[in-house]
Order: C-alpha cells, then structure tokens, then sequence
C-alpha cells in the first residue's frame, strides 16, 4: 500500500522524506523489520522504540513514525506525533483492508473461560459450515495453519494480520480471548466485533490494574465499542454484569441460571464422565449433554450457544454438536493412567478459577479430593494466601509447590500460601515434580487429584532459566510407575 493512502487523513506530521512509496508491512519490532516496512517508535511499558531506529533502518525500513524528528536521518520518510503508538491498530487496520469486516469476529472476555469458550464457539462454527479462525492463549487456528501463541491477544498488528490471513483462508468467522491487558494497550482497536461475550470477573492481574474497578473498567471497553447493531452476551451469575455493560449500546443477552436471563440452564446433573442439562430460550427447550464436568463448564457452553443463537442458528440444532466436543488442553483435562486414578490438570491460577474447579470436582467425588497447586512469582501477591484458604476449604489435602517463581524465591511464595490455611491438612514441596509424586502416591482409585496452575504450559519460568515441565506429562509418567 502507499504511504500516501495509509496514512490519508490520520493527523500525522510528515517532518521530511516522500509520502509516494511502497508500504510493505508495519512493524513495531526493530528485529522483525522487513525491508520497505513502516517501523512504529512507540514506547512501552519496559522499553523505547525510539532507541531502536537506527537498527529498523538498517533491517530496511523506509518509514519512521515517532515522537521525534532526527535531522540526520538520510533516506527514510519521518512521520511524527507525540504520541506515535495511538496509530498502530488504524495503520494495521487499513494496511490489511479492514480482515474483521469479512468475518463474523466474536471477542471473548473475562478473568476465566476465554479459552474453552473460544475452542467451543470455534467448534459450533466450523461444523454448522462457517469455517471459524481462532486467537487464544493456547495457539492461533486459521485454515490450516496452527501456530502456538505468545500472548492471550497478539498486538495490534498481528491481530490484523491474522485476521486478513483467516479471510485469505476462506474463513467466514473468527473468534479471539480479549484481555484486559489488550484492551488497556488498545491491542483490539479498530476490530469490529460482531458479539461480544463476558465470561465473569475475579481478582487477577492487579499487579497490573491495581483495583478490581479498574480492571473491570477495562473489560468493559470491549462492550463500550459495540455498535448498536452487535450484540453483547454476558454472563448474569455476574455481580460484575451491570459494570460491564453500563455503557453498552449493543443488544444485550444474558445466560446464567436463573429464569430471570434470556438463556439458562436447569435440570444439571453431574457424574464423573459427564454432564447433562437443559437449555432454555425463547419459550424452547432442548437437552444438551458432553463429556465436561462442573457447572463453570455449562456456563462456557450456555456462552457459546448464546454467540450461535446470535448468528441466527436455531436452538434444536446444537445439542449433537456440542456432544461432539472435546476438552481444551489443560481445561480440567483427565490424565488417563495405568492405576485408574481420577487424575486433572486445569489451568487455575487465580483464586476465582482454583475455587470453581474444586467445587465441580466435590458435586462429583465419591473419595478425597488431593490438590497440587502454587502461585506464580512477580505476579499479584494478594492472592496467596487467598488461594491457600480456598484449597483448603475445597480440599481434603493440599501440596502446596512451586508454578512459575520467576526472580521470586519458590519456598517464600510457598510460605506466603501457607498463610491462608488455618489447618495442617497441607503440605509444603517446593519441588513440582515431587509434589505430583507424593499425590499421587497417597491417592486411591476413590480420589480425585487436581494439578492446578499450569494447564497447557510445557515449561517452568525460574529466575535466569525455563525448563521443560508438563503437568499432564509428569503426572502421567508418575501414575504410570508408582505403584502402592
């Protein structure tokens, strides 16, 4: 595309160099730059991109857009404005002709279920015959291209990028996680989101937000910007709900429980395979019925067919579909094993997810439940010993390890967890591996075993290295070869 074109309108001084050239790509990464690409200068929230514009010009970049001219620039157009990083997702945007508007886009948000509500809109999609693109904290899906992710939400540019690679793919939808991060930093800008769903909220990231308001404040936008024509699906168990959809101009549809939402559940019944329930809505009601447990899952599911019914999909026409689904990675995944133990891995790393999962697991446990499960370091630690208290209150006994220390010391987090038990029915083993084992080894076929925290993660992040670590691996391996 032509600069002229790209930049056509967009309140952009232009300090020196040509207007009339070829645009081959935009970046914002000094070692990602392609020649003939527009290098965005912004500044972060670790680093500058200013100090990186003579290595964008060396990897052949031809534009610059900054906060500062630099006179002795040669042979490179100079783009400025105070503020250079408010124009990453419209240069995006026009640069891949707008990919959102050729595809029925649903954003997902919220501290829990983004990932298996993304995987089950995807599913509903792909077999009602609208080929559906995936964003999400485990890997990006388009076509036939999987790529594992970096970030829950890529950044602005990628997120363009991908979605204009699904169009190029002959996808006719797409569905993303939102994070509250994305929409802090603006990653989401100029995606036109066709639904909108919120799954709940919960204390996370407060590291980053500081107040649960804020960090409400945020999730919200992704409602906020909805045309009136779109719709927003929120989750009305919620205390959050009216938060979140304050400013919200769109069509709202509620699920839930209660009778009260236009979507609900009743009738749930629970065993160790499956579970069953009723969907209503519309004054019609259908069976449902799928190998995941717990009843943050029907919610998931209620989210997803809500995004179907947005489509213009008929309520009868899903319950085969959704018998069909398999679990997401690490999404309360069972780890099948030469002993017979009733053995989980999830992803619960917040104290939100930890409590929902155990209560599932005790509407459906005949023995124990035993849980391993730690909290990760240089992240909000508030939530320890609330974590701590939540085990213990969910569970019969709880090792509590080690999950990402990161610089932090594992045996402190550990000891700041401990805090929240007013019982001895834990124990502290700081080495993950050896937690998993001595689990394991107290277990019983009557039991069930959550490994928390850690989910799809195939690594540990310690101070100065990453190791390769699977919880489903590892548990498996061990299962395997204890015998007691």
């Amino acid at each position: 595309m032509r600069l002229k074109k790209l930049i056509l309108g967009l309140p952009i001084t232009v300090y020196k160099g040509p207007l009339d050239i070829e645009i081959t790509g935009i970046c914002t990464h000094s070692k990602k730059i392609a020649p003939g690409n527009l290098f965005i200068a912004k500044k972060g929230s670790v680093d500058d991109g200013a100090k990186y514009i003579e290595q964008a010009l060396s990897a052949g970049a031809t534009t610059i857009l900054s906060k500062h001219p630099n006179p002795f620039l040669k042979g490179v157009t100079q783009l400025i404005h105070p503020f250079p990083e408010l124009f990453e997702a419209i240069l995006a945007a026009r640069f891949y002709h707008f990919p959102s508007q050729e595809l029925y886009t649903v954003g997902i948000t919220g501290t829990s279920g983004k990932t298996t509500t993304s995987y089950l809109v995807k599913h509903f999609f792909d077999r009602l015959g609208f080929s559906c693109g995936l964003i999400g904290t485990i890997e990006c899906l388009f076509g036939t291209y999987r790529f594992k992710a970096d970030l829950t939400t890529p950044e602005a540019i990628v997120c363009q990028k991908m979605l204009r690679e699904m169009v190029n793919q002959k996808c006719l939808a797409a569905t993303m996680e939102v994070s509250s991060h994305a929409l802090a930093q603006g990653r989401c800008n100029q995606i036109d989101f066709d639904a909108a769903i919120f799954t709940n909220l919960s204390q996370d990231h407060l590291d980053y937000h500081q107040t649960m308001e804020a960090y409400a404040a945020e999730k919200a936008k992704l409602f906020t910007d909805l045309q009136p024509e779109k719709t927003a699906i929120i989750n009305g168990e919620s205390p959050w709900k009216n938060h979140i959809i304050a400013n919200c101009k769109a069509n709202i549809l509620r699920f839930g429980f209660e009778r009260s939402n236009h979507l609900y559940a009743d009738e749930i019944l629970f065993t160790p395979e499956r579970t069953e329930f009723t969907v209503h809505y519309q004054n019609k009601s259908t069976r449902f019925g799928w190998s995941l447990i717990g009843r943050y899952n029907v919610l998931n599911a209620l989210a997803a067919i809500g995004a179907c019914l947005t489509k213009g999909i008929a309520l009868h026409e899903l319950p085969p579909i959704l018998e069909n689904f398999s679990p997401v990675r690490g999404r309360l995944e069972k780890v099948e094993n030469n002993r017979g133990l009733n053995l989980y891995v999830d992803y619960a790393h917040k104290p939100d997810a930890l409590q929902h999962v155990l209560a599932c697991l005790k509407e459906i446990k005949q023995g124990r439940i035993i849980t391993v499960f730690g909290c990760g370091g240089d992240r909000d630690k508030n939530k320890r010993s609330k974590m701590g208290k939540i085990a213990e209150e969910g569970s019969d006994f709880t090792f509590v390890t080690s999950d990402n220390p990161r610089s932090e010391d594992p045996a402190q987090i550990c000891a700041e967890i401990a805090k929240g038990f007013s019982t001895s029915s834990f124990a502290i083993v700081t080495d993950r591996r050896q937690a998993i084992e001595q689990a394991i080894r107290m277990a019983t076929p009557k039991d069930l075993i959550l490994i928390a925290g850690k989910g799809h993660e195939t690594y540990q992040l310690f101070s100065h290295q990453r190791v390769p670590f699977d919880d489903k691996e590892v548990s498996q391996e061990i299962a395997n070869q204890v015998h007691v």
